[in-house]
Formats: structure tokens, C-alpha cells, sequence
């Protein structure tokens, strides 16, 4: 990390209709349900839905919206510049336990009357919302019946607006966005943990689901001037994050501590006193661990330390009683790779050790010529290091390497050569199969709505993190990974800190990749610039 008085981390166009499809390799009130029946599964088969049902044969009118709103948008449109809708993005793909949907939107008439329209499956009439307000958030009766009858398919989606006087038409009506949504037949697991600094550097948290955050570990709670970088350990209970000396820069005399997740900020019962020395040695970042080290007599953590000038990954053994080397801890090494180190990751399993090499690392992530390469785990004597293609090209910079939870792909962040990783607006996000492929995907996640008029590269999409599950349903997996963009939210003024969005996608039985447009996390304090997310299994305390 680097001084915090300009931080934003990096990271890293348009509407669509749909996901964006990669061949392989590799209040509340309103209706309910009317059989009462609950929200889907998370996971398995999809439920078997009905053909027909008729659960919104009448619109919705929110506070202060005229009976007559049907007749008024009754008439033809009269142009296609209307609401710009931001929130959801079309395109998107929800996991059947998202919060209920926020709707919310831009406009250029100074409307006062809008229609919002979902066209949802195994449903005979559409879902018709009529508000006088730029956003509407739907019930949570609402939202269940689409999340359990609507699911697995395409909900089509249409904005509208005009301006009413005296209950009249004086203007418009003006069609917006258009395009569609999709629920899908599995929930996302697990919480997500993350670094703002807009109020000292902290770590707050949610569980997915939740309508707010918490505060998760503090300065005072961390004994640390700063609070980094930071991920999960693979039971969830504990934190592993870098402290700093000095409150505005998060590399100043940086080591690695771990702190228990549940308010208490506690270490673990097994990490022994000469672990923590060894956590604790200066210019140490970015700490990981992996399901496959992770018990009684094997609790291992990663992390990058410099040594002799030159950063290094380095293993330690949270059990040993001794300090030394190739005993309680040890370099891995890296056969045929003579440049530095950063960000390593280990996949679930334990076996495979993905890394940036470069010829310089800052902070233990930070780099200018970074190319992602894998390295064996080999019982910590690591082996031969080999460039993962995909992720490795020349032509950029490749960065932020992390594992999917079935270890099946790789995530990574990539900005063209002659740039660098760190809060760079160019930074967009990538996957390839976990052994790599000729070609990485990139996510369509990475674009902002193409009529807020903001493109990306451009928006700073970074830091990808999956959640700790991919679940399957009809013969496809679904994945989630969370990620920071600096996308502009309307009421954050004309330089917006990043917030935290989801990039969806799918794979089906023959390898086909769906990629979708990037969910907003509502709950998440919209006037604080939050970044570095972590999305694992942490143990928070419910709410």
C-alpha cells in the first residue's frame, strides 16, 4: 500500500440486453405470493415453476403517484431520451439472495412521473411501478415472488418518464433504458469484508443480504496506526491484515497480524509467540492462506517480504516454536523466475501457488511490468515457475492473481504496459481457466451503463476477490466476484471514490462462458470511498 491521502486503490460500456457470452475452452407491503409459496433454493436443480401465474395484474403506485399514471403513459413516446437507469445495471445477474432491488435512475426533463416496467417470467401480466421519484426500492413481498418465479430466465425491463401538471401530460413520455435483468436459480454465500479510508483507515463488513455494514476491526482494535490490506482465513473466524506505523501510509513499517472477526480482535489460540515475531518482521504484506493448510498442525500463512532489497514469497508455520528458517518459516522458491514477487495466492487445495513476477514490487503488490505466473507448492519447497498464458502477455501489466473457490479459474487485474497497478482509472478485470488459455476473458462487469456517457478503461476496476462458493443449478455453475470501481454514483460529486460491485458470470456443461453487467452493493455508506473487499467466509456477528 502506499500513502493514503490520494488512495484509491486500482482497479480497474455499455448497456446490453443480456450477458456478454465467451465460447471455451476452458413498507414492505404490496402482493405476495399468492400460494404463499418461499424463495428459491440455493443451490441443486431449479424448483419447478408454474406456467402462468397473475400476481401483478395491478400496477404499483408509490407515494404521491396519480391513479391515472397508466393513461398518461398510455400515450406514444416521443423520444428515446429518458431515464438513464444506473442502478440496477442492465445486463445484471442477481443470486437469488440479493437485497430487494433498488431501482434508480438519471433524467434529463426534469420529469416528475415515471414507469418502470418488468416483463417477468411464468408471469401473465407485467410488473408495472409507477413513482414520482428518480429511484424506487421494491418490497420485499415483491422482490420474493420475482426471485422465486422469475428465476433462470430473462425479466425484460423498460423505463419510462413525463412530466404531469394538474394530472395532465405536458410532456414526453420518454423512453430510456431498456434491456434485461436475470435472477438466478442460486444464492451468494459468504460475507464480505473491506478497507475505507474516508474516516480513518478501518475494515467494515456485511453479510450478503444485509441492508448495512459493521464495523469490523479498528486501529485501536489492530494496535496499528493503519489498517491495510487484508483477507480471510479459511474458517472464516480470523482476519489476516497489514498494520502500518503511520496513519496516512499503509507501507510504513508494514507486517502482518491476524484478529478474530467477531468484535473481539483477538489472535488465534494456535499462533504461537515466534509465529507473530515472524509475522511481524517489517516491510511484510499481504498475508494468505489456503483450505488446503489450514488445520491442527498445518496452519500456514503466505505473505511478501522483502528481503535484501528484493521481495520474496515467503511461508510461516502460525504453529512453530522456533524462528528459524526452513522451520518456522521459508522462501519459496521459484526455479527460472530471477525477478521480484508480489500479491502470491495459494489455490484451495493447497497445491498451486499463483504470483505477479516483477522486475520491482511496491508494497508487496504494487508493480509496473507485472506478469502472472504458478508456482508448485511442493510441501514449501516450490519448483518450477511458469508463465500462465493468458496472463502473462508482455503487451500488459497483470496483477492481483486469485483463485475461484472450486480453483477452477483465475481472476486477475490487467492494464495496458507502461502503466502501473496501483489505482490505475485503466485497470479492468480478467479470468482464465485455472491452467490458462491462449486468451484471457474479460468481464463485461468491467462497463458502466452505456448511457451515464463513462466508459471503461477509464473507471478503475479492481481487486477481485471471488465468493467463497460456486454453486451449480441445471447443469451450469454460477461465480461472484467482487470487485472497487470508481463508475460514477450520482451524488458523489464529479470525482466519486470507488465502491464495491459484483461481477457475475456463468459457466455451462460445455465450458461456455455468460458474462454480466456488475451488481451494486446498496447497503455499502455511498459517501466513504470503500476498496480492497475481501468475500469469504468470515464469522461476522449477525446484526
Amino acid at each position: 500500500m502506499v500513502a493514503l491521502g490520494s488512495l484509491v486503490v486500482a482497479a480497474a460500456c455499455g448497456s446490453s440486453s443480456g450477458g456478454t457470452t465467451f465460447a471455451p475452452p476452458g413498507s414492505d407491503g404490496g402482493p405476495g405470493p399468492s400460494d404463499g409459496a418461499s424463495s428459491s433454493s440455493s443451490g441443486g436443480d431449479a424448483p419447478t415453476i408454474p406456467t402462468t401465474r397473475d400476481d401483478f395484474h395491478d400496477p404499483i403506485f408509490d407515494t404521491g403517484a396519480p391513479t391515472n399514471a397508466p393513461t398518461l403513459f398510455g400515450a406514444p413516446d416521443v423520444g428515446t431520451g429518458g431515464p438513464c437507469l444506473y442502478e440496477p445495471e442492465i445486463g445484471s445477474l442477481f443470486p437469488n439472495n440479493w437485497l430487494r432491488l433498488r431501482w434508480r435512475f438519471t433524467t434529463a426533463h426534469q420529469e416528475n412521473l415515471y414507469e418502470i416496467k418488468l416483463v417477468v417470467p411464468n408471469e401473465i401480466d407485467p410488473l408495472v411501478i409507477y413513482t414520482t421519484q428518480s429511484g424506487y426500492t421494491m418490497t420485499q413481498a415483491v422482490w420474493s415472488i420475482v426471485t422465486t418465479f422469475g428465476a433462470g430466465a430473462p425479466i425484460h425491463v423498460t423505463v419510462r418518464s413525463a412530466v404531469v401538471a394538474n394530472g395532465q401530460l405536458t410532456g414526453g413520455p420518454w423512453k430510456g433504458s431498456e434491456g434485461d435483468v436475470e435472477v438466478a436459480p442460486v444464492a451468494a454465500s459468504g460475507s464480505v469484508v473491506y478497507w475505507t479510508t474516508s474516516n480513518g483507515t478501518v475494515l467494515k463488513g456485511f453479510h450478503i443480504g444485509d441492508t448495512s455494514v459493521q464495523s469490523v476491526i479498528t486501529t485501536t482494535q489492530a494496535a496499528t496506526a493503519c489498517v491495510a490490506c487484508h483477507t480471510s482465513t479459511p474458517d472464516g473466524l480470523f482476519v489476516g491484515l497489514t498494520g502500518s506505523t503511520d496513519p496516512g501510509n499503509g507501507s510504513a513499517a508494514a507486517s502482518i497480524d491476524l484478529r478474530s472477526v467477531n468484535g473481539q480482535a483477538t489472535r488465534p489460540p494456535f499462533l504461537t509467540p515466534n509465529a507473530l515475531t515472524l509475522l511481524q518482521r517489517t516491510d511484510q504484506h499481504a498475508a494468505s492462506f489456503s483450505p488446503g493448510h489450514w488445520a491442527a498442525g498445518d496452519h500456514l500463512a503466505l505473505s511478501m517480504l522483502n528481503i535484501n532489497g528484493s521481495t520474496e514469497i515467503v511461508w510461516t508455520d502460525l504453529e512453530s516454536t522456533s524462528p528459524a528458517q526452513n522451520t518456522g518459516w521459508g522462501v519459496v522458491a521459484r526455479t527460472g523466475d530471477t525477478r521480484m514477487a508480489a500479491s502470491a495466492t495459494m489455490s484451495h487445495d493447497g497445491k498451486t501457488i499463483a504470483y505477479t513476477s516483477a522486475t520491482s514490487v511496491d508494497s508487496g503488490t504494487n508493480t509496473t511490468d507485472g506478469l502472472i505466473y504458478t508456482v508448485p507448492w511442493n510441501a514449501k519447497a516450490g519448483g518450477a515457475a511458469t508463465p500462465l498464458p493468458g496472463a502473462s502477455d508482455a503487451s500488459f501489466v497483470q496483477y492481483y492473481p486469485v483463485f475461484s473457490a472450486d480453483d477452477r479459474y483465475l481472476a486477475f487485474n490487467r492494464v495496458p504496459a507502461g502503466n502501473k497497478s496501483y489505482n490505475d482509472p485503466l485497470a479492468e478485470l480478467f479470468i482464465v481457466p485455472a491452467a490458462g488459455q491462449a486468451s484471457p476473458v474479460r468481464l463485461a462487469a468491467n462497463d458502466p451503463p452505456a448511457c451515464t456517457g463513462l466508459t471503461s478503461p477509464g473507471v478503475t476496476n479492481s481487486w477481485p476477490k471471488w465468493s467463497p462458493q460456486a454453486l451449480a443449478s441445471g447443469g451450469s455453475t454460477y461465480y461472484w466476484l467482487v470487485f472497487a470501481s470508481t463508475r460514477d454514483v450520482p451524488g458523489q460529486g464529479p470525482n466519486p471514490g470507488p465502491q464495491l460491485y459484483v461481477a457475475p458470470f456463468v459457466v455451462d456443461g460445455s465450458g461456455k462462458i455468460t458474462s454480466y453487467s456488475a451488481l451494486y452493493f446498496r447497503n455499502q455508506p455511498e459517501t466513504e470511498h470503500n476498496h480492497t473487499p475481501a468475500w469469504d467466509v468470515f464469522q461476522l456477528p449477525v446484526q
